[in-house]
C-alpha cells in the first residue's frame, strides 16, 4: 500500500466542462499535485491527443499523472496509476498507481481488498456533477475515512476553504481547482 505521505495532497481531475481552463489549472497547482484525466467524452484518438497536451503540462510541474481507464492503456501513454471504480482496477498491475473510486465503508473495503493504493471518497459536499444528490458531509466522510484502511482523497464539492473545515490533508477537485 502506498503510504500517504508519498500521494499528493492535492488533485485536480479532467472533465468536458473545466477543459478550456486546464493549462492553466494545471500550471497553478502547486509542485507535485496529482493530475486524474477523465476526459470520457472524447472519442479515443481525440482524447490521447488532449492527454499528451495535458500530460506535458504536469509534468513540468511535477504532477503525478493518473488515467481513468485500464491499467494496458496507463502503461502505453505513459500514466503513473489508474483510476475507476474498485472492480475496475482488477487485476492488479505492479508499477501503477491505483486510485480507486467510493462512496461507501463497503467501497472503502473493498478497493482495500482488490489492491488499490488509495480511495476518492465522495461526495462530500454537494457537486455540480450531481446536483441535488446525496452527500456524505464532513461528519460522515471523517468517520468513513478513519475506518478505512486505505489513505482517503476527499471528493465533490471540494475547494480550498472547505478543505480546511473539512480538515483533511488530502482532497481533489473538478470545479474547486479549475475555471470554469
Amino acid at each position: 500500500m502506498t503510504q500517504i505521505k508519498t500521494l499528493p495532497g492535492l488533485w485536480l481531475i479532467s472533465d468536458a466542462r473545466n477543459d478550456a481552463g486546464l493549462e492553466r489549472a494545471l500550471a497553478r497547482l502547486p509542485r507535485g499535485s496529482g493530475f486524474i484525466y477523465r476526459h470520457y467524452h472524447l472519442p479515443d484518438a481525440e482524447r490521447f491527443r488532449r492527454f499528451r497536451q495535458l500530460d506535458r503540462i504536469a509534468r513540468a510541474r511535477g504532477h503525478r499523472v493518473i488515467l481513468a481507464g485500464g491499467a494496458q492503456t496507463a502503461r502505453k501513454w505513459g500514466a503513473d496509476g489508474i483510476y475507476g471504480a474498485p472492480r475496475s482496477l482488477c487485476p492488479r498491475r505492479a508499477g501503477l498507481l491505483h486510485l480507486a473510486t467510493a462512496h461507501s465503508l463497503a467501497e472503502l473495503g473493498l478497493a482495500a481488498r482488490l489492491g488499490a493504493d488509495a480511495a476518492l471518497l465522495s461526495p462530500v459536499f454537494p457537486t455540480r456533477t450531481h446536483p441535488g444528490g446525496r452527500v456524505l458531509g464532513p461528519v460522515q466522510f471523517r468517520l468513513l475515512a478513519r475506518q478505512s484502511r486505505l489513505p482517503v482523497i476527499a471528493l465533490g464539492g471540494m475547494t480550498a476553504p472547505r478543505a480546511r473545515r473539512l480538515g483533511w490533508r488530502c482532497w481533489a477537485a473538478i470545479d474547486g481547482l479549475s475555471e470554469c
